[in-house]
């Protein structure tokens, strides 16, 4: 007796999902349905941090790096409106510099608003009350474990007393208080709630200008984007309480740290729980593990829908730049490490000889500016040369090509003779433009 299988159909041609993969733009989310989260907003958008948390994280940037950093910021969001504001510090003389260049070119149209970032003290309040920023961060610890050890004699009363004198002080200046709880992630629920409470009666006689912010801070990266995880790791659940104690999507934000590996997962959890602003970094700068990429945040962001469409080229030229600082991605990071679209094995190259989008994400070349690329190696196969030669070149040789057939003998001779770094094109070019010439010319996405 044979066993039943499900029957399996043919079809007179391929189903590519074309809504939810476009040929022309980034994966879209199609929601099954009427599952679209009633918490989701109708707008979401990132803000930048580099030049504040990516300093933080090492960056060594001087005045003139910083403010070329901005002008990138500034191609990367165009008039999408993907990418709104950029903080910057205001305690040493180049951090200023580069936070008047960015409000100069701010009020000649640049798209990012600056605002800077300040500790929660009064003192710090009068510090940013005559820079021309319309909006300034105010460091808030809110966790036990920062409450309990920053202050003298310490206390969560002491902490919030602290930081509501600032906030008195930013408002008495004509600004836009941001409070950053930061270790939202491991903070008590009867401390953010009050204190929540407590900044939005002190700012309820100022201008709906002057309306606060709260950025929840995922300061260590144990947030989970669990729907049921109990507070304070929840960040969905946290993002609701505070969506239900009065706060719109637009005064709220997210900031996540990358320790345990989630933190664009987060970043869409929080999004999907009405938070319509994540804080982060372009290519990942940050603190420890980095902060929230900004390019995957605002890819998956434009696949909700929720965002235009940003200038992902760009950010080749902020990997060049950050290079020269001695700064650049790993080569595996996604969207824009060397290797992040490079195949090394043969099954891959064959698949991508046949069809290319087999083993594309997305139209990578249009969409990044990145080629799709492979280097050779013991298991790269004849469809690897053909690939790069193709690739290269702009001609297709058959399998059965001669030439073709000895310089692919001819690595395997030495892969099989112990060699363990892969072939890079360089090396084969002089060859492999000689067995080219001539040959036919294929036209490719790829």
């Amino acid at each position: 007796m044979t066993q039943d299988t499900p029957a399996v159909r043919d079809v007179p041609t391929p189903d590519l999902f074309p809504a939810a993969f476009p040929a022309d733009a980034f994966p879209q989310v199609i929601w099954e349905g009427d599952e679209r989260p009633a918490s989701l907003p109708a707008q979401a958008w990132t803000t930048e941090t580099t030049h504040r948390d990516g300093q933080q994280g090492g960056l060594p940037l001087t005045t003139e790096a910083g403010l070329r950093i901005y002008d990138l910021m500034g191609r990367f969001t165009g008039s999408s409106g993907a990418l709104r504001q950029a903080e910057f510090f205001v305690y040493r003389p180049a951090d200023r510099a580069m936070l008047e260049g960015a409000l100069e070119r701010w009020r000649g149209g640049h798209p990012v608003e600056p605002t800077t970032w300040i500790r929660a003290t009064r003192r710090d309040a009068e510090l940013v009350a005559g820079l021309g920023v319309r909006e300034t961060g105010m460091l808030a610890s809110a966790s036990d474990y920062h409450t309990f050890h920053k202050f003298t004699p310490g206390g969560r009363a002491q902490a919030a007393r602290t930081y509501l004198d600032a906030v008195q002080a930013v408002l008495d200046a004509g600004l836009r208080p941001r409070l950053h709880l930061e270790d939202a992630t491991r903070a008590p629920r009867e401390f953010i709630l009050p204190f929540v409470e407590a900044v939005q009666t002190l700012a309820a006689p100022f201008p709906a200008s002057q309306a606060p912010k709260f950025r929840v801070c995922d300061t260590m990266g144990v947030g989970l984007p669990l729907e049921g995880a109990a507070w304070p790791r929840s960040v969905p659940r946290m993002i609701r309480e505070l969506r239900a104690a009065g706060l719109s999507a637009e005064s709220l934000e997210f900031h996540p740290h990358n320790d345990t590996h989630l933190v664009v997962a987060n970043s869409l959890a929080a999004v999907l729980a009405g938070c319509a602003a994540i804080n982060g970094t372009l290519l990942g700068k940050g603190e420890r593990t980095g902060n929230a990429p900004l390019e995957g945040v605002v890819l998956h962001l434009s696949g909700l829908g929720l965002t235009g469409d940003a200038d992902f080229t760009v950010l080749n030229d902020l990997n060049d730049l950050y290079e020269t600082l001695g700064q650049g991605v790993p080569a595996k990071y996604p969207l824009f490490g060397r290797d992040a679209h490079r195949t090394r094995a043969g099954i891959h190259a064959d698949g991508l000889n046949k069809f290319w989008p087999m083993y594309a994400p997305f139209n990578v070349p249009a969409l990044l500016g990145r080629p799709l690329d492979l280097s050779l190696t013991k298991d790269s196969g004849v469809a690897g040369l053909i690939f790069l030669i193709r690739q290269h070149t702009g001609t297709e040789l058959g399998k059965d090509h001669a030439g073709l057939r000895a310089l692919h003998e001819s690595l395997t001779a030495e892969f099989d003779a112990g060699r363990q770094t892969a072939v890079e094109w360089e090396e084969i070019a002089e060859r492999a433009l000689k067995l080219s010439a001539g040959g036919p010319v294929v036209r490719s996405g790829a």
